[in-house]
């Protein structure tokens, strides 16, 4: 059974940092499969904010990502980790994580981060 299980939301200051957990069991990260990130704002679309293929390190960052958040893979421990710095009022949202593979797509409950200015 395919979980994804995200945590490390909270509340923090504009420019302080949250590392983001995604811990997933049914799978191994050494398997065929694409690991995302995705956030979701209040009165706003759902947005992909980055994804890893664990298997060969291969990363994408969406626009808001990029030079501030960077994901990584923790074999190992079967996790992926979405370490955000320098963190903006409008990074608040509701943070999913999703895995991707030939078997289908499952999505983690949320984690809620919350920036205050």
């Amino acid at each position: 059974d395919v979980q994804l299980q995200a945590s490390g939301g909270g509340l923090v200051q504009a420019g302080g940092s949250l590392r983001l957990s995604c811990l997933v069991s049914g799978f191994t990260l050494d398997d065929d499969v694409g690991i995302g990130w995705f956030r979701l704002a209040p009165g706003k679309e759902r947005e992909a904010v980055s994804c890893i293929s664990p298997s060969d390190d291969d990363k994408y960052y969406g626009d808001s990502a990029k030079g501030r958040f960077t994901i990584s893979s923790d074999h190992a421990k079967n996790t992926i980790y979405l370490q955000m710095n320098n963190l903006k009022p409008e990074d608040t949202a509701v943070y999913y994580c999703k895995a991707i593979s030939a078997w289908g797509e499952v999505w983690g409950q949320g984690t809620l981060v919350t920036v205050s200015s």
